[in-house]
């Protein structure tokens, strides 16, 4: 091995916790198995990318939001940076009063926390986004309008405003392949 050899240890550890946390689900609506998202927006970030950190965090962003994995928990085994990373790639369902927040106002709250972040934080949303954006443009092309049924959000016009919105938040990254496959996507899947 030579001393300039890639390090990957954050990684590779990062993708182990990730496989763990994730065990045993599947993606809404499919047999897929979960872990293959976060997977496929490491992949993504790192068209972007090669830091560890931020790989690290698109592997693990959905960990806190989808299992019993905590932000502290995240920043014990991977540092704070990761830790924040995945912290803003993180829906809250609860306001700061403890009210349950519906769909249209946590995905409004998130909009604006992408709107502000910084680009390290959008490369990771970007990570995510996209892959939920072929995976939406693939099984729509398979299902038409019933795959708008898998969701709790069930109106295809909701979906296409949050997509759309995503795409002007992520805007500091129009000099990405990875935004501009979004944005193509978008039109196909929702139109122009």
């Amino acid at each position: 091995m030579s001393n300039d050899a890639l390090d990957t240890g954050l990684v590779d550890r990062a993708i182990v916790f990730a496989v763990n946390a994730h065990a045993g689900t599947e993606r809404r609506g499919t047999d897929i198995p979960y872990i293959v998202h976060p997977l496929e927006a490491m992949a993504i970030v790192s068209t972007i990318t090669s830091d560890p950190e931020m790989l690290a965090a698109a592997v693990l962003h959905d960990t806190v939001e989808d299992t019993d994995v905590t932000l502290g928990d995240l920043r014990a085994a991977f540092g704070e940076r990761v830790a924040a990373l995945v912290a803003s790639e993180s829906d809250s369902f609860t306001d700061e009063t403890g009210r349950t927040l519906s769909w249209k106002e946590r995905k409004i709250l998130a909009l604006n926390r992408l709107a502000a972040a910084t680009r390290d934080e959008k490369i990771v949303a970007m990570g995510d986004k996209l892959s939920n954006m072929r995976a939406i443009a693939r099984d729509y092309a398979a299902l038409g309008e019933d795959f708008w049924l898998r969701f709790h959000v069930k109106d295809k016009a909701s979906h296409a405003w949050r997509y759309r919105a995503l795409a002007e938040a992520l805007g500091d990254l129009a000099d990405t392949a990875a935004y501009q496959e979004f944005v193509r996507l978008i039109k196909q899947v929702f139109g122009a």
